[in-house]
């Protein structure tokens, strides 16, 4: 079978369980926040405790153990957390924010009154980067990384 090497993997199921018990802890934490259940956070992103973070970390934290914390594969692994957890933690929140403003907004509309939605913080309006930012920051990265391989591979 093609796929029975992965389900040997430490690594593979340690993720997958920090995956799945965090998606599991999502309802009686939202229980104990608002005194209701809602079953839906079983399937939801977002939420208490965030399955994106425990699944990038188990897995970093796997590779380190079984690969070693010195190896390529574990920076590998790392910098694909920090990418993942910002992005839970940063752009999707953002988004989040927009969408409930939105929300708010579309409510106000809904009922007859104009748009009243106001609060004191600034939402972010760019939350994301152009073709070309990412082409910039791609082409440092890799202008960055062979620096380092001339003065220390």
């Amino acid at each position: 079978m093609i796929f029975a090497p992965l389900f040997q993997n430490y690594i593979f199921w340690a993720a997958m369980t920090g995956w799945i018990l965090a998606q599991v802890l999502k309802p009686p934490i939202g229980y104990l926040r608002t005194r209701q259940w809602d079953w839906a956070l079983l399937l939801r992103a977002g939420g208490m405790p965030s399955s994106h973070s425990a699944l990038v970390a188990a897995t970093a934290h796997g590779v380190g153990m079984f690969e070693g914390f010195g190896t390529a594969l574990f920076a590998l692994a790392v910098t694909l957390a920090i990418v993942v957890i910002y992005d839970a933690t940063g752009i999707r929140r953002q988004a989040g924010k927009h969408a409930k403003w939105i929300n708010a907004i579309i409510k106000d509309l809904r009922e007859g009154h104009p748009p009243t939605h106001e609060t004191q913080e600034q939402l972010k309006e760019v939350l994301g980067h152009t073709p070309m930012e990412a082409l910039a920051g791609t082409l440092l990265g890799i202008a960055i990384a062979q620096t380092f391989w001339f003065v220390w591979g």
